[in-house]
């Protein structure tokens, strides 16, 4: 446990690439195989449910620490984490200390946790604080509390793990996609050069494109990029080997569940693995991303969900065709073989193609990109015609050239403390319109500003509170903001009537007053051309 949460401490005392993979490097050159397995698992994005109710950590906490409670929630609302709170207000632990295994805290003391009545929960967890210095606590008080997050992205795991094992970074990606369970044997397969046996399931790392910089004639000739349409779905996989068929989310998630449709008409597919996106889909056209979300979420949707909300399997790329791999191949020669194999399914399917957008210059691509949000999409995605499939987010041949967001100047109403470096600021905040007179909350957003915007927002939001509720302060209202954002849509959810995708800020208003922000009359005068 110790070096793992030395390891912990590295990553996150820097933001530099090279440190964080050589701080990982050193890790895994050293560790156990059974406490490897844990520790990429963990690093790459995967936690533990959480183990212990908030209530009850914070309740124990202070009296191990023999603290007030009135105390410890001040002390909690200053350091604006509950792990690192804990990890801080504890006395030094007792006595000598023996540096169990990764493996041994995982297996033997959190994960059993959960299953614990209250009385010996609260035994075992005081023990456990006790045995640990506070770097140790902090990541163990992560693990328990389900919050367990660091900032490596898991390509920089899979760059570490190639550097430990001088294997191919493409094939320690794809051994870690999907599902696997951080054991011994896992690890060893991993870092196998061989490999080992791979289950049918697994699908391939997820190639990401970058958003575009600048204006697209930078990148070439034309005639040496395909454009598509940038739909508004769920990214996924769908894998067929040996007869049985697998979806899976970009996030690693298996999602065959929530479309079954998909899964049951891929027995007219050959063996292979398609990228695509989940679309809704209803008399031959795309529905808006608010008809998808009724289908997330749900383990066995019904007959009705299923004729009410259909869905269709937008094929944009072949990444496997009867057992052979074709990532390196062109991509030309990946799209035709695509089309070849949609096109053979026998009478109709759920599967479609995604078509080009034909234009032969720079100038006529950027006027049909104009028609985006007549025709429901984000914009267009610009592809390298010749392009192997890569893995993660790597830049240079796949590019989202996206129409600029809708906008709304809206005020800063609520104000809760962020999480992680920014748990001491004031980062995650509510912005309302006017309705009627009135604010009425609008969007929650918390990305956009830069360091020095937010430490003036927070020192704003320090001097003028009104009230108190737990976490969240009720703000003055005189900041505006212009928020931008994907999608509009109605919501029955929302008091104020409407909902927005992925809201950011975009600049604070300073030459305007509160009196000037928009109405949620305005934001609904959107909504028309966001469908």
């Amino acid at each position: 446990m110790k070096s793992f949460a030395s390891l912990y401490a590295e990553i996150d005392s820097t933001t530099r690439t090279n440190e964080k993979v050589s701080a990982m490097v050193e890790y895994f050159s050293k560790a156990a195989p059974r406490d490897a397995a844990w520790a990429a698992y963990f690093l790459t994005g995967h936690k533990p449910r959480q183990a212990v109710p908030t209530k009850r950590l914070h309740l124990w906490a202070a009296e191990a620490a023999s603290l007030p409670m009135w105390l410890f929630e001040e002390s909690y609302d200053a350091v604006g984490d509950l792990a690192e709170t804990i990890a801080l207000v504890l006395p030094p632990p007792e006595g000598e200390r023996e540096d169990v295994p990764l493996h041994a805290w995982i297996e033997e003391r959190v994960l059993p946790l959960r299953g614990l009545g209250e009385a010996e929960q609260k035994a075992r967890l005081l023990g456990y604080w006790a045995a640990l210095e506070p770097a140790e606590r902090f990541v163990f008080n992560k693990l328990i509390t389900g919050a367990f997050r660091v900032g490596v992205s898991s390509l920089l795991v899979v760059r570490a793990i190639a550097a430990v094992t001088s294997i191919d970074a493409k094939a320690i990606a794809h051994r870690l996609a999907g599902e696997w369970p951080p054991t011994e044997e896992a690890w060893t397969a991993l870092v196998s050069p061989e490999g080992g046996e791979m289950h049918a399931s697994k699908p391939y790392p997820f190639f990401l494109a970058h958003p575009l910089d600048g204006e697209p004639d930078a990148l070439g000739d034309r005639a040496d990029w395909l454009a598509e349409w940038k739909w508004d779905g769920i990214r996924a996989q769908l894998v067929k080997r040996g007869g049985e068929s697998f979806l899976w989310s970009r996030g690693d998630e298996p999602i065959a569940h929530a479309f079954p449709e998909i899964v049951a008409e891929a027995a007219k597919l050959p063996d292979c693995v398609l990228d695509g996106e989940v679309l809704a889909w209803k008399d031959g056209s795309v529905r808006s991303f608010a008809t998808l979300q009724k289908r997330l979420g749900r383990k066995d949707p019904g007959k009705k969900m299923l004729a009410e909300n259909p869905v269709a399997f937008l094929v944009y790329d072949l990444l496997e065709f009867e057992g052979e791999d074709w990532r390196e191949r062109p991509l030309h020669e990946r799209r035709q073989k695509m089309k070849d194999v949609i096109e053979a399914i026998p009478g109709g399917s759920r599967f479609e193609t995604s078509s080009l957008v034909r234009a032969p210059s720079w100038e006529t691509l950027a006027l049909a990109r104009q028609e985006s949000r007549a025709r429901g999409t984000e914009g267009l995605m610009l592809k390298r015609r010749d392009s192997p499939y890569g893995v993660g987010r790597t830049r240079g041949d796949w590019w989202k050239w996206k129409v600029e967001p809708y906008t709304l100047d809206a005020v800063l109403m609520y104000a809760q403390r962020g999480h992680g470096k920014r748990a001491s600021l004031y980062t995650d905040y509510t912005f309302g319109l006017w309705k009627d007179g009135e604010l009425v909350p609008f969007a929650k957003a918390y990305s956009g500003l830069t360091d020095d915007e937010i430490r003036e927002v927070d020192g704003f939001i320090r001097k003028n509170t009104l009230e108190k509720f737990g976490p969240v302060r009720t703000v003055k209202p005189f900041m505006v903001f212009e928020l931008g954002f994907e999608g509009i849509q109605l919501s029955k959810r929302h008091k104020s009537g409407i909902a927005v995708r992925f809201p950011r800020m975009l600049r604070i208003r300073t030459d305007k007053k509160v009196e000037d922000a928009d109405t949620v009359e305005t934001a609904r005068a959107l909504i028309g051309g966001a469908e």
